[in-house]
């Protein structure tokens, strides 16, 4: 792992005094930065229709502020805007570029099914989108320009925000003293979950790379849980009283809430199946759609062929691995939604994305089954030379 990305700290030192507890601005976070990508090139890819993208207007073509509206655009969209005080913001920019894919290796010090994508934002001067918290931690690399960053402190549920404008823009923002800077390329500020920010780009070419992290709230997980569980169980595994005595009829006494209570908690309460839950919900992909399954069925000699011909195997961009420790050797290896069972091994080769995939894990024929499965669902890609 490349230690400038936390400056002088040690992964250690970050985690246990920074992670989800302050905020941390380094500079030359990654020294000499250049942005791989251009203002232009973020702005084509916000041409195009399966990406989600933003605009943002903090002064409106009406004179009201934060005008708000959703791509696809077009050059139309870009010629009549003004000359400044909006944004362009596109998700998921590292599910199209592979440069930008290569930053996250950058965070390696954080699990990789936490990561979420990297959001890139393009400001002229004045762009911005609001005083506003995050319910996530983010860190927001400048990639290019300059932007003032001012912070707010942290805010609970309950901080007021503006109504009627499609944004969660904070009514009150008051700067913590000495937290105010500006950030050039290669500088990094690291925010905690719910820490109130407000960046607002002082250069023409302001391009801010926004990493941010997966933290599924308490509602989603319990729903997904239940749902997940609930498909487990039979129609015949229901609620019983065998020792039922006379009661009010009307009634819903302590013991038959008991009952409920027990009823559930014993099929929820259940590590194993949480295991294999949490690690399908955790590599779900953002967007689904991207993942281009082959038409035609893959056959395992093909792809021994290709790889003898000098091909290799590689992670789709926006596939997510991860995976989680059985018994007896074995492990199950997490992909895009899905859990394959296999060799502890396999798993942490397939699930490391620094780690290259070795073409002889297909001798194992259980293994070569899960590599064909993979490559036809669209989350490997097999690259021969004629692609690099």
């Amino acid at each position: 792992m490349n230690q400038h990305i936390l400056g002088n700290l040690t992964v250690e030192r970050f985690l246990a005094e920074y992670w989800q507890k302050k905020p941390l601005l380094i500079r030359q976070a990654i020294p000499d930065f250049e942005s791989p990508l251009s203002p232009d090139e973020l702005a084509g890819l916000s041409c195009e229709e399966d990406v989600e993208s933003r605009l943002i207007e903090s002064v409106g073509k009406n004179g009201k502020p934060w005008q708000v509206s959703h791509g696809p655009f077009d050059e139309e969209t870009f010629a009549n805007l003004p000359e400044k005080n909006w944004t362009l913001l596109v998700q998921a920019v590292d599910h199209y570029v592979p440069e930008v894919a290569e930053l996250l290796e950058q965070f390696s010090f954080i699990p990789r099914w936490r990561l979420d994508d990297i959001m890139i934002s393009y400001a002229p001067v004045g762009g911005n989108v609001g005083p506003h918290v995050d319910n996530y931690d983010v860190f927001l690399l400048q990639g290019s320009g300059k932007r003032h960053w001012q912070l707010g402190g942290f805010k609970g549920e309950k901080a007021g925000i503006v109504d009627g404008i499609g944004l969660r823009i904070l009514k009150e923002f008051d700067i913590v003293e000495g937290e105010d800077w500006v950030l050039e390329p290669g500088d990094m500020l690291y925010l905690p979950p719910r820490y109130a920010h407000h960046g607002v780009s002082v250069s023409n070419d302001c391009l801010t790379y926004s990493i941010g992290f997966r933290a599924p709230s308490a509602d989603e997980a319990v729903t997904s849980w239940a749902d997940y569980r609930g498909e487990q169980l039979t129609a015949s595994d229901r609620y019983a009283d065998p020792e039922l005595t006379p009661q009010d009829p009307a009634l819903l006494d302590d013991a038959a809430i008991e009952r409920m209570r027990q009823l559930i908690l014993d099929r929820l309460d259940d590590k194993t199946q949480l295991t294999q839950w949490f690690g399908r919900y955790m590599t779900q992909t953002k967007y689904p759609d991207q993942l281009v399954a082959s038409e035609e069925a893959i056959r395992l000699d093909d792809v021994i062929a290709q790889l003898d011909e000098g091909a290799f195997l590689e992670r789709s961009l926006g596939s997510r691995f991860a995976y989680a420790f059985g018994e007896n050797g074995r492990a199950t290896l997490f992909v895009d939604g899905d859990g394959l069972d296999t060799h502890i091994e396999v798993a942490k080769n397939l699930a490391d994305p620094a780690s290259p995939i070795e073409s002889d894990i297909l001798n194992d024929p259980e293994v070569a089954k899960i590599i064909v499965e993979l490559l036809q669902r669209g989350s490997l890609t097999l690259i021969s030379e004629s692609d690099n």
